[in-house]
């Protein structure tokens, strides 16, 4: 097949300590129908064996280079450095507990190829799975098809970007030009997705491919378990990309979509007990609009740094799980 009709595909896999999982992650990369594959594994400083496991899939025959990390880097940073070595048209940035489906980059590759230069990323949908690979759900409901029951926002995405969590990120392929146009993730933040979203959001469009087509693990150590952790650098990584919003903001419904956003993280601030930044989202929401009562209230038990995380962070491990709530996204 030629390299025109099969663009070559850049696969980013960053890992650490993910011995159990990576062997999956891996086999389902070699197993692609897509015949024009780049994978480039970053290992962020193991201290198991996730190396030893990688080194079992070396194979001259496959364009496979391992970068083994003497520290970790974080996983923007060690993205960063795989996609200054990427040759692919298209990147994926792939985590070292997730799977792909064997026709996913196939697929999406096909979707890209007839869309205008202006689209950016395409994205998916996704089936959760827990460390055992027991399937817990999907990340948009379906119907007895396999397609989404209710319309997934496409094209224009900024102003659903800024309202809420919707896209399941390890199902993005990204132009890989537009990657570099960005200069890659944030290095000074926790995660990367917020911040991607935003930055691009507000310069490309976005296509929704309606098909399960990646499954993401959910184990203990995922970021989502991390926002209500005080200390993790998370919730002050959410304000740093809100000040980027603020600036790219293009209309009133913008900022108003924004104001609500921060009115959320303002409460997380407060769960996971980091005062001091919900008086910083405070003073960002009160340049979009008056705060109001409520918002000022929790912004008060802040300042009087009333303890709760232990009580909210054990309502997340049990009482909301036995509600049946969504408890994937933050």
């Amino acid at each position: 097949m030629k390299e025109k009709e099969n663009p070559l595909v850049t696969v980013i896999l960053t890992a650490y300590n993910q011995e159990k999982y990576i062997g999956d992650t891996l086999a389902s990369v070699f197993n692609q129908t897509y015949p024009n594959l780049e994978l480039i594994v970053i290992d962020n400083a193991s201290a198991d064996d996730t190396v030893a496991v990688i080194q079992t899939f070396k194979n001259p025959s496959r364009n496979f280079s391992l970068v083994k990390n003497r520290r970790n880097s974080g996983l923007c940073a060690a993205f960063n450095y795989g996609l200054s070595i990427a040759k692919g048209k298209y990147v994926i940035d792939l985590s070292g507990d997730d799977v792909l489906m064997p026709d996913r980059i196939e697929k999406q590759v096909a979707a890209f190829e007839l869309l205008p230069e202006n689209y950016a990323v395409i994205f998916s949908n996704a089936q959760y799975i827990d460390s055992a690979g027991k399937k817990l759900g999907n990340h948009y409901a379906v119907d007895a098809h396999g397609s989404a029951v209710r319309p997934i926002p496409s094209g224009d995405v900024y102003k659903n970007v800024l309202e809420r969590y919707f896209i399941c990120t390890p199902t993005m392929m990204m132009r890989t030009s537009t990657m570099l146009e960005l200069g890659g993730y944030d290095e000074t933040l926790t995660f990367e997705d917020f911040d991607f979203w935003v930055r691009s959001a507000a310069k490309f469009q976005y296509f929704y491919l309606d098909e399960i087509l990646t499954q993401k693990r959910i184990v203990p150590s995922s970021l989502s378990s991390m926002v209500y952790k005080k200390g993790s650098g998370m919730l002050a990584s959410y304000y740093a990309v809100c000040n980027k919003a603020y600036d790219l903001n293009r209309d009133q419904q913008e900022f108003d979509l924004l104001a609500a956003r921060i009115r959320t993280f303002i409460r997380k601030c407060w769960y996971a007990q980091e005062y001091e930044l919900a008086v910083r989202f405070r003073v960002l929401l009160n340049y979009i609009e008056n705060p109001g009562w409520q918002t000022e209230l929790v912004v008060l038990m802040c300042r009087l740094h009333l303890p709760v995380n232990f009580a909210y962070r054990f309502y997340i491990k049990n009482l909301k799980k036995a509600l049946g709530q969504e408890g994937f996204s933050f």
